[in-house]
């Protein structure tokens, strides 16, 4: 069994990295090579602009190529609770936010001609209770009536065609979504920003940043350089001086487990649609089939950081989960166990604006593939003077009492989720 991300381990080489010195100047500096940075870094130079991005790691290396590979449209919240909490006009702008979200990595592809094995596939949550699945019979009439009417509620029987595994009371079906290869997908889009004029360095770690006449000095691993403005585009990441960030963005390990190429027969009668589905308890799972006919099944199986121990014990429990899911997969062999950071905010919506001058996007609680690709662009324009283009500009952002950037509180909070999954 492989400890990396089966996403990484089966994506091509990124060619198009710069192995020289730091330029002088540039218009843009982008920190992080992830999907943000990367739709960042290509509408910006699309624009004329000269971006650097700098990247600690290698490009998606961190959560871009480290997630379930799912895609599609709703919020990390109940839209129901969001229409509680924040209205129906705001919940309607926050939800077409995400299926705009899907549209872009849609549009993305089509014009970078990416070949990383895209198919529409549409998105099944799953009831795992009774009242579940009122829950999602509720959810389901308030978003046909407010902002979707192609979403579908699915009684038991249709979700156990869907899905064979009588663990479900049915489920709500959201048709604007995708599958795609994310590392494929990452390496295409790194390519692309290259190829349209971005600098990417790998392995240079942003080290600060200050304010000077006419922009910013930028201090790196490699140097320093100048620019006229930043784009912190870096998640979760625990590379640098990130400390105003960190104290707002609550790392969690979310992990994977990825199995032997299964028979196409099998892959057939469990899921036939070959859907992205994700399970309503609170601590629950998400699985998808990879291209290559793999099962890959993740969760937040324990309230960790990733990290090798703790890959391992989750990758134990996952699988655990998985046979307890599909019984007719005890006997089969997990080739992948890998895991990875979410960048939970305290509300679970993306952050995106400016702070000491400084621009940022992040913070897209478990929906990143789409919304990182999105917010890239969105924050290209914004970056060129359209404010109006960002949905989440009017989020306060405090930061999390007690939380300096390690989530000592990780355990208490899995404790708690724990017993609303027992209670309700």
């Amino acid at each position: 069994m492989r400890s990396e991300s089966y996403w990484l381990d089966t994506a091509p080489a990124f060619t198009g990295a710069q192995t020289g010195a730091l330029p002088a100047r540039v218009d843009v500096v982008v920190v992080g090579g992830g999907f943000t940075g990367l739709s960042a870094a290509r509408a910006l130079a699309l624009k004329g602009a000269s971006v650097a991005v700098l990247e600690a790691g290698r490009v998606v290396g961190e959560a871009s190529g480290r997630n379930g590979g799912h895609c599609n449209t709703g919020v990390a919240q109940d839209y129901s609770g969001l229409v509680a909490s924040l209205g129906a006009d705001k919940a309607r702008v926050y939800y077409q936010a995400y299926e705009s979200a899907v549209q872009s990595v849609v549009t993305l592809v089509e014009q970078e001609q990416i070949a990383c094995d895209f198919r529409r596939s549409g998105k099944l949550k799953l009831a795992a209770k009774p009242q579940h699945y009122e829950g999602l019979a509720r959810t389901c009439e308030l978003i046909r009536r407010e902002v979707d009417a192609e979403v579908e509620l699915l009684s038991a029987e249709e979700a156990r065609a869907e899905v064979d595994s009588a663990q479900f009371y049915g489920g709500l079906l959201q048709r604007n979504g995708v599958q795609m290869h994310v590392g494929r997908f990452g390496v295409g889009l790194a390519e692309a920003a290259a190829r349209h004029g971005a600098l990417i360095y790998q392995q240079t770690t942003v080290q600060g940043w200050k304010a000077e006449a006419g922009g910013y000095r930028v201090d790196t691993s490699r140097g320093s350089l100048q620019t006229g403005q930043i784009l912190m585009a870096t998640g979760a990441s625990q590379h640098g001086g990130l400390g105003w960030y960190r104290r707002r963005i609550v790392p969690v390990g979310s992990f994977i487990i990825a199995t032997e190429v299964l028979p196409k027969e099998l892959i057939d009668r469990l899921l036939p649609q070959q859907r992205s589905y994700v399970t309503s308890r609170m601590i629950g799972n998400y699985f998808r089939v990879t291209p290559d006919n793999r099962l890959l099944f993740g969760g937040r199986a324990r309230f960790a950081m990733s990290g090798g121990n703790s890959d391992a014990k989750s990758g134990k429990v996952l699988h655990a989960a998985m046979v307890q899911m599909f019984p007719q997969l005890a006997h089969v062999k997990v080739d992948y166990c890998w895991g990875g950071l979410v960048d939970m905010t305290a509300d679970r919506l993306p952050r995106a604006g400016q702070h000491g001058g400084v621009y940022h996007s992040m913070g897209y609680s478990g929906h990143g593939v789409q919304m990182s690709v999105h917010m890239g662009q969105v924050m290209a324009e914004v970056m060129d003077g359209k404010a109006e283009a960002n949905p989440w500009g009017e989020l306060s952002w405090p930061a999390i009492p007690g939380h300096f950037g390690k989530p000592w509180f990780l355990p208490v909070v899995g404790a708690y989720y724990r017993l609303q999954d027992y209670l309700h």
